[in-house]
């Protein structure tokens, strides 16, 4: 199990958390996902299949781009 921290300068509403959440949570292997509007970040965690590069791009494609 791994743990990533991302910052996603662009939250800004609950539906943006919202999004973030469900769409990461689609992923094979992702176990834990909460993004927090605040601190402009979501918490990620996960094991195989999913790793880092799939979670950028699931979030890129959403419109939300990271960075760690």
């Amino acid at each position: 199990m791994e743990t990533k921290v991302y910052s996603i300068p662009n939250i800004s509403c609950m539906h943006c958390v919202n999004r973030i959440e469900q769409a990461l949570l689609a992923i094979e292997g992702v176990t834990f996902a909460e993004a927090d509007l605040v601190k402009q970040e979501v918490t990620v965690e996960f094991e195989q299949p999913a790793d880092d590069q799939i979670i950028r791009e699931a979030l890129e494609m959403i419109g939300y781009p990271a960075t760690i």
